[in-house]
């Protein structure tokens, strides 16, 4: 990556302009001068815009300066009040490029008028070409944010980094997803809350890992911008959307339930599964196809045999109240004649490589190209296509691999040397790097502008894997692809939460999980929480088993049932939260403590969240019913409330004191709603007898609403003289109130309710009851839900692995934690090592699916030889010890008489290393074959992370004294004799400053072996290949530290 500025100046260098001195990291981590006059560069310089071109000024005696300049950044009041924009100077203001997460750049680069100083001043430190931004805190203060990250809610000891990777199968130390958002919001002891925006599309470390402080380190120069303090976390977001925007007015069907997976291979089938749907009552609005439906991956096609006729069957869908979603990738087949590429070839829309030619990298179809979305006639070419796919009867698109993600290579994606020629008002013609992280933005912007083409009267739906800080305003997105088993559904809630705090409020992630096989009560209790969040999918990757809601035996049906029938109630509330979202900025689903943010006890809850006034109390442990939790309430009056639908596996719901919900039917889709439906208002009363709630309707689609064509009601309640009066307090908008029954239920507490009806807008009175009646009331309801707990029908807690295809995952790994390490172990499938997780730094240096990868051994040369599936028996173990030595011992029978041997340990007397002794036994060789087994070889394997591929080498000095630096453009690389590393090599990531070391004797290994793989790395230890008896077995004794480098 080449990138040039010195902080302070407005010099910049993005490319490599001809003619031009410019400064780059060289291997070793120091700066080289060179000047570049190649028939390439000369072409790149030509195409550069006038403005970039004003910003390659720079001085050589500038670029040569390796002096570190610090200080405050200096402050300007921007957009509105107790908003700052902060810049390390001047020069550094002037210089800054276009912010592509602002709606309004001028908004961003317009100082206001204002007495307001800010209430924290960043800090900067600019070295190397790297700005360094540091606030700090009043200790207490608790961190969230951060986008689309895996892990905590509490993001306090985290570190991150924004760049968009396809991250399948990513664990809770993953530091790189699918979506970047530069963005920490600050909730102070007192409850106030501030918010700090890194505006910049680069790479962007986001460390959190001293105690309320927040760091920021991303190539020179950007702008920083705080919001608030404010006096309440909402308030805060709200300012955040009217810096970066709110998200999109769905339309009302996409709030519905989605069933996907990967992928339903024919129109048949598609047909099948949305029959079955309304034949079992279970509701559902939408039906998705992924990539199987295209002509040999080819997007805008479609596959002749298997679905010959789109239209055809988008009109059945629609009669039968479905809505069809369609998969669109941005790799292009590299394919003359085929005539997505030929047009867009005709206008020149592709990503280049550095000499000017068409990047070609390999995706789905092979061979493709990539078009270069930061060109509006690209954008434009590229919603052309959309428009016209449109009218084949499609009515959402489905944005996915779009980081972009490439296949083999080590990055994951295309080179950062790319030339993308933007438009002048995004930051013009510039290098992958500057444009990674908006390409998914970009193109959802695009896909979003094709469907309005298509239907003015229409609102589009675009669902996007790849995003950043702004993409709401084009597309709704999901926590991408993660696992079937109980780590990731706890996880889920965090992470839609944290989109939400990070201005995406329209997420959720993949129910029942994408990876692997779940099991009956994981996919009933993940439907469970699923069915309360913003966006409701359930989809699965190939070759798993099915995973619709009755795949899972009638118990978990009945789970799914009643959980998608709350959904369904719970509609014309989840509207009006997303109505609220988009005119206000206001969050759909939030953390628990957003209901006092005061109180420090709630702020790291992870098992339950809001819904407006609605309080969702879920189980995320296999073993815990949902009734036997002790949910932790806010302070005030939460009175707890069903639809008679309770069961262990489903959520515990609770209405905040002074709230009145609004709910309706439970439809099977949302074709089946109408304005005169009943409308039902639930209300909790608070302190002093009073309650209020809203409620928003129009059409559930088109512009309307932007036109006064809707009704806005504000109902209220008040208790005086032991009658509760309920009116219409207010209404807004051009509709007149439709003719339709109300029925009002006072909630008493225990679940307990009394209730009456009349019409809509008319003032109702209902009686309290008197104290000895409500305490009657209260204990027949709470004696009614025990009974329906105690009747309910479990799910099975069957963890067996499928006798299908695929593999469970859902099984509990076992963790060795002491010291500096994290480990996590699945005996059931090979011994093998999941994930390696280095605690103080934050990082996860292996992490991999149950089934394969990770940290295997095997007993030959052969790769994946017996060793890696094999059930491992536990023989020993010394876990939670608290400070003892942690440790465990397995066993495999690999045939032959032969066992594999691997035993575990965190030392008790030096925690900082993670020791692995290996072994293959001879256990029951006959005598016949001498007491000698076959030919074999311990072969350890294991697969190491890459978090940053670019930044990341294996170094080492050999037995004969030579330094050896490998990278990964080395390819595959045997030592062996002299060359043999001396007992110890490393996995050195620059970006980090760290190093993963793996120590070694010398005497037991033969030969290493580096195989760099798509973000990953193999540093495999072999012993000699020879057979083993009883007296001689073959061992492997090697340990893992992880050290700082300078």
């Amino acid at each position: 990556m080449i990138e040039s500025l010195t902080c302070g100046s407005s010099a910049r260098v993005t490319g490599t302009p001809v003619g031009i001195v410019r400064r780059e990291f060289d291997r070793r981590g120091l700066f080289a001068l060179t000047t570049t006059g190649t028939k390439a560069t000369s072409h790149l310089f030509s195409s550069i815009r006038k403005r970039s071109a004003s910003r390659i000024v720079m001085a050589a005696e500038a670029i040569a300066s390796s002096d570190v300049v610090s200080g405050d950044m200096i402050f300007e009041p921007v957009l509105e009040g107790g908003v700052f924009r902060f810049d390390c100077s001047a020069s550094d203001r002037q210089a800054a490029y276009p912010s592509l997460s602002f709606v309004n750049g001028k908004d961003r680069d317009t100082p206001i008028s204002t007495r307001t100083r800010p209430s924290y001043t960043p800090t900067y430190q600019c070295v190397r070409g790297q700005q360094i931004v540091k606030l700090e805190f009043p200790a207490g203060t608790s961190l969230y944010g951060t986008g689309e990250v895996s892990g905590q809610l509490e993001r306090t000891g985290k570190r991150i980094f924004t760049w968009n990777t396809d991250a399948w199968g990513y664990g809770t130390g993953t530091t790189s997803l699918y979506q970047s958002h530069p963005w920490v919001l600050a909730v102070l002891p007192n409850g106030e809350a501030l918010g700090v925006l890194a505006d910049t599309t680069r790479r962007c470390e986001i460390d959190l890992r001293k105690e309320s402080t927040i760091q920021f380190i991303a190539p020179s120069s950007y702008p920083v911008f705080t919001f608030g303090p404010f006096t309440s976390p909402t308030a805060v977001l709200v300012s955040l959307s009217h810096a970066v925007g709110t998200v999109f007015m769905p339309p009302k069907w996409s709030l519905g339930y989605h069933q996907c997976r990967w992928s339903y291979d024919s129109d048949k089938r598609v047909r099948e599964i949305c029959r079955t749907f309304r034949e079992k009552g279970i509701p559902c609005d939408v039906i998705w196809m992924d990539i199987d439906y295209m002509d040999g991956f080819r997007c805008f096609t479609f596959d002749k045999e298997r679905f010959p006729d789109p239209k055809s069957l988008a009109t059945d869908l629609h009669l039968n109240g479905f809505k069809a979603i369609w998969m669109l990738d941005p790799g292009i087949k590299h394919e003359d004649g085929y005539f997505v590429y030929d047009s867009g070839s005709k206008i020149d829309v592709w990503v280049q490589k550095a000499d000017g030619t068409p990047f070609i990298g390999e995706v789905w179809p092979g061979p493709c190209v990539f078009p270069d979305y930061t060109q509006s006639k690209v954008r434009s070419w590229w919603a052309s296509l959309v428009k016209d796919f449109i009218y084949n009867g499609v009515d959402g698109i489905w944005n996915d691999m779009n980081e972009p993600a490439v296949f083999k290579s080590v990055t994951k994606t295309m080179p950062e040397s790319n030339i993308h020629r933007g438009d002048d008002e995004i930051g013009g013609c510039q290098n992958h790097s500057y444009y990674h992280n908006v390409y998914g933005m970009l193109m959802a912007r695009s896909t979003y502008e094709g469907m309005k083409l298509a239907d003015k009267d229409k609102r589009p739906f675009v669902l996007t894997r790849a995003g950043f800080i702004g993409s709401q305003r084009y597309a709704a997105t999901w926590t991408g692809d993660n696992v079937s088993n109980w780590e990731h559904l706890h996880m889920s809630i965090s992470m839609v939460l944290q989109l939400g705090l990070s201005g995406q409020p329209f997420s959720g992630p993949d129910i029942g999980g994408f990876a692997g096989n779940a099991t009956p009560r994981l996919f009933g209790r993940w439907m469970g929480i699923g069915a309360m969040f913003p966006f409701c999918r359930g989809h699965t990757e190939t070759d798993t088993i099915d995973h619709e809601p009755w795949s899972f035996g009638e118990e978990c049906e009945e789970v799914c049932r009643l959980a998608l029938k709350r959904r369904y109630r719970l509609l014309p509330h989840i509207y009006t939260l997303f109505y609220m979202a988009h005119t206000t900025g206001t969050l759909v689903a939030s953390p628990t403590f957003f209901a006092d943010p005061e109180d420090l006890t709630l702020r790291k809850l992870e098992n339950s969240f809001l819904l407006g006034p609605v309080l969702v109390c879920a189980s995320t442990l296999p073993d815990q019913r949902s009734d036997k939790l002790q949910h932790a309430l806010p302070k005030g009056i939460w009175q707890s409330f069903d639809f008679e639908d309770s069961h262990p596996d489903l959520p515990s719901l609770y209405l905040r004191g002074g709230s009145i919900l609004p709910f309706g039917p439970p439809h099977q889709h949302i074709g089946e709603s109408k304005p005169s439906d009943d409308l039902t208002l639930l209300v909790a009363l608070d302190e002093n007898g009073k309650a209020k709630g809203v409620l928003f309707e129009d059409d559930g689609d088109g512009y309307g609403f932007t036109e006064g064509q809707y009704l806005l009601t504000h109902y209220e309640a008040e208790l005086q003289m032991s009658e509760v009066t309920i009116r219409v307090s207010k209404s807004e908008g051009l509709w007149e109130r439709p003719k339709r029954r109300l029925i009002v239920k006072i909630l008493l507490g225990g679940g307990a309710a009394i209730d009456t009806w009349g019409m809509d807008g008319e003032d109702l009175q209902i009686a309290m009851p008197s104290e000895a009646e409500v305490s009657n009331l209260v204990s027949a309801s709470k004696e009614k839900y025990k009974i329906r707990m105690e009747s309910a029908k479990l799910i099975s807690d069957a963890e067996k692995a499928s006798e299908h295809k695929g593999v469970e995952l859902s099984q509990t790994p076992i963790e060795l934690k002491s010291g500096d390490w994290a480990v996590k172990v699945v005996p059931w499938i090979g011994g093998r090592v999941i994930s390696m997780a280095h605690l103080p730094s934050g990082t996860q240096w292996l992490h991999s699916r149950v089934e394969v990868n990770g940290y295997e051994e095997y007993c030959g040369t052969e790769y994946r030889s017996a060793g890696c599936t094999e059930e491992y028996s536990v023989v020993e173990s010394r876990l939670q010890h608290g400070g003892e030595e942690e440790s465990l011992m397995l066993e495999g029978d690999i045939g032959g008489g032969l066992i594999l041997q691997r035993k575990l340990t965190i030392p008790k007397d030096n925690p900082k290393i993670f020791k692995i002794n290996s072994k293959i036994l001879a256990r029951k060789v006959g005598a016949g074959s001498g007491g000698f087994s076959r030919l074999v070889c311990l072969r350890v394997h294991p697969m190491f992370t890459l978090l940053h591929p670019t930044e990341s080498f294996i170094s080492f000095t050999s037995i004969d004294g030579s330094k050896q630096e490998i990278w990964p453009e080395s390819g595959e690389q045997f030592y062996e004799g002299n060359l043999l590393p001396n007992g110890e090599w490393m996995l050195v990531d620059k970006c980090q400053g760290l190093a993963l070391v793996n120590r070694f004797n010398v005497e037991e290994v033969f030969k290493c072996f580096i195989h760099w793989g798509t973000g990953t790395v193999n540093l495999e230890l072999w012993s000699e290949q020879r057979p083993v008896s009883k007296q001689s077995p073959l061992a492997i004794s090697h340990e893992y530290e992880v050290i700082k480098i300078p």
